[in-house]
């Protein structure tokens, strides 16, 4: 029987890590294995090259304004690669700071500017004096599926053309605290705002971006339960 394989790229998994999110990591190696499907991870950092073609998933986590500052500077050598990535359908994972950095800009704490690569059409502003804290309860009609995490952003992000979200509000604030949105799907791109981090708390997730892996990778017949 073929040995199922995953190849994951962990986009500067070095760096961005703040609230544990590489535990995602972890979880999506965790259930891999009880697949029976071989799971292995790049770090791919700062003055290193992307590949569109090397990778069948692809995670980008968070981290402080300092370190997402200079992240965001070498995202764009890797503007044209992880734009092919996600238009080819590649299956992503980005949380907080790393959602943020797909869209065009996010305004950082201080006011400033911080230029994303604009591979799906949102943006985030600064709330001024104050943040989202706390857990937060959405619900996916699409998949009729409840995730749960813990939320911590100043940011305010609002959705563009081509994208819907992860999950409507039921508890907490999402995206900005007026739209009822969080997270953002497009085509296989997942990002959202939930900690906890957010395949630990919701296997049912972690299982869904694992057959979608291998539904790419290898056709239908090769999903798992």
């Amino acid at each position: 029987m073929t040995q199922l394989k995953i190849r994951a790229c962990h986009l500067y998994g070095n760096l961005l890590n703040t609230y544990g999110d590489n535990g995602n990591m972890l979880m999506l190696d965790y259930h891999a294995k009880q697949m029976g499907v071989e799971f292995t991870t790049d770090i791919i950092s700062i003055y290193e090259d992307f590949s569109a073609d090397d990778y069948d998933f692809v995670f980008f986590g968070g981290g402080q304004d300092y370190e997402q500052t200079i992240v965001s500077k070498d995202l764009q050598t890797k503007k044209e690669e992880l734009t092919r990535y996600i238009e080819d359908d590649g299956v992503m994972l980005a949380i907080c700071g790393g959602y943020q950095m797909l869209g065009h800009y996010y305004i950082g704490a201080n006011g400033d500017k911080i230029q994303g690569i604009g591979a799906l059409d949102h943006y985030t502003l600064s709330q001024e004096n104050n943040r989202f804290i706390g857990d937060v309860e959405i619900y996916n009609a699409e998949f009729d599926e409840t995730y749960v995490g813990f939320e911590n952003h100043n940011g305010t992000t609002f959705l563009g053309e081509g994208e819907k979200p992860l999950g409507e509000i039921k508890l907490g604030e999402g995206n900005n605290g007026e739209d009822k949105s969080e997270g953002v799907i497009y085509k296989n791109t997942f990002g959202s705002y939930l900690h906890g981090p957010i395949l630990a708390r919701n296997e049912h997730l972690s299982i869904r971006l694992l057959n979608m892996i291998l539904e790419k990778k290898y056709g239908k017949d090769f999903k798992k339960e």
